[in-house]
């Protein structure tokens, strides 16, 4: 069981308790990857669209990739439809792009990076990806500063997304 980069073809399911779309990746797919379930990926649908992602538990040995309705329409794509899926452990630092506003502040504050460095890598890519979806460069750093000032006042090893959101 060493590490692959699988391929495989899957439907577009649908969760309706959490009214969201999905693909299954198999046991014998977690198994190629090598990794388990606990991994960041790279999924590329139908070599048109990537996107970083991470696995979610499905039972059986089986987890899913959530894809939104915004990759659906890009891939003109709806529930039922076959998906060609391409899938790459991500080797990156975070499992998702750091926003430039981030990463500077984190450069110039020494204890913010430092609050930054001990959270779990899902608080991690949480707050990145609230800074990443705002389009406004001046609203990414504004949150940027709310959030790593949030998170320097909340107590240490005890930080909560309601603590650091604050606003």
């Amino acid at each position: 069981m060493g590490s692959t980069n699988p391929t495989f073809i899957t439907q577009i399911s649908r969760l309706s308790h959490l009214s969201m779309f999905y693909i299954e990746v198999s046991k014998s797919v977690i198994n190629q990857l090598g990794v388990g379930i606990n991994i960041r990926l790279l999924c590329t649908l139908n070599k048109q669209l990537t996107f970083q992602c991470g696995l979610v538990a499905l039972g059986n040995g089986s987890a899913y990739i959530s894809i939104n309705k915004k990759r659906m329409k890009v891939l003109k794509v709806k529930k039922g439809d076959e998906v060609n899926v391409d899938l790459v452990i991500d080797t990156s630092e975070y499992g998702m792009d750091m926003p430039e506003e981030l990463e500077e502040l984190l450069i110039q504050d020494i204890e913010g990076k430092r609050r930054f460095d001990l959270l779990t890598p899902g608080k991690k890519r949480y707050i990145i990806h609230y800074i990443s979806v705002v389009k406004s460069k001046q609203i990414r750093l504004d949150k940027a500063l709310l959030l790593i000032g949030n998170l320097k006042l909340t107590k240490e090893g005890k930080e909560s997304f309601r603590e650091i959101l604050v606003k």
